[in-house]
């Protein structure tokens, strides 16, 4: 029996129609491997004619990794990119030297009511590529690991002998892991930080119940096992621990505070490249952002 986990439990931001739960970062701690960010949305289905838009905002030195349970959200970015994300598609985007997007539900979800249902977060990335050109990718072939009562859908990195297609700046490890009535599964012990968050129905790691979408970080180099008596869904992530302190100010993260200064003046003054098709809105600089860290 498991007695000494770390529970953090999220803060909740109520945007009118739907919820947002965030795990990290938080004053007791601010990483999970290289994961800086962990926001989980919904269930939630918005009236006719409501939408989700998120006008154009800026990042710097991360990528931003969102994955779907249900719905959709049409992304573009500043670099031309558009794609439509679906449930078993993950779409990662990569800041680095700066990036500009917005995420919109589209027309089709609107016209029905939008269903929101997911998770967003957001990849330092390690020392000597925070400043990389940026980039987009929308992966759906990702490898699945499943037997009559678990299934899992590696997103990235390597877990149980499967490696997922998602392009990894630092070692990696995202999945989603369902588990029916009485399933199982072990949770690979090689990455240097693990954590567990259960998003719908319970579940367990080594007998302590998992608190409904806080984040549980698991005991370094254990191995464990999760279970569900009456059926779950659990996303696990982790990866390599950083030895370089990471900033966190609104949307920028970086280990300089003069490189987040300096993004703050570039968004200030429209030095931020545009969003083509989306650039008549846009997020202004906020005064007191409500994600801070190491400021």
């Amino acid at each position: 029996m498991v007695s000494n986990l770390e529970t953090i439990a999220p803060v909740t931001h109520d945007l009118g129609g739907f919820k947002v739960r965030r795990a990290i970062p938080t004053k007791g701690r601010t990483m999970v491997g290289p994961f800086i960010f962990v926001d989980e949305f919904g269930p939630a289905r918005l009236d006719v004619g409501q939408a989700m838009d998120v006008r154009p905002h800026p990042h710097i030195n991360l990528a931003t990794v969102t994955w779907l349970f249900e719905g959709a959200i049409d992304h573009r970015d500043s670099i031309g990119s558009f794609a439509t994300i679906r449930p078993g598609q993950v779409n990662l985007m990569t800041a680095g030297s700066g990036i500009v997007h917005s995420e919109r539900s589209p027309q089709a979800e609107r016209d029905a009511g939008p269903r929101l249902y997911g998770m967003q977060t957001w990849l330092a990335l390690p020392d000597g590529r925070e400043e990389i050109d940026p980039a987009f990718e929308a992966v759906r072939d990702l490898p699945v690991v499943e037997d009559d009562c678990a299934k899992a859908i590696v997103i990235m990195g390597s877990l149980w002998g499967k490696t997922a297609p998602t392009t990894t700046y630092a070692e990696t490890i995202y999945a989603e892991i369902v588990l029916a009535p009485g399933g199982s599964l072990p949770i690979d012990a090689e990455a240097d930080e693990r954590a567990v968050m259960l998003v719908g129905g319970e579940a367990s790691i080594d007998g302590q119940s998992l608190e409904p979408f806080a984040l549980t970080v698991l005991t370094p180099g254990a191995a464990m096992r999760l279970s569900s008596e009456a059926g779950g869904r659990v996303m696990l992530l982790g990866g390599e621990a950083f030895t370089t302190k990471r900033h966190v100010w609104w949307n920028f993260v970086s280990s300089s505070r003069e490189r987040i200064n300096q993004a703050k003046d570039d968004w200030r003054a429209g030095r931020f490249a545009q969003v083509p098709g989306d650039s008549d809105e846009f997020i202004p600089l906020p005064d007191r952002p409500n994600t801070v860290s190491n400021p």
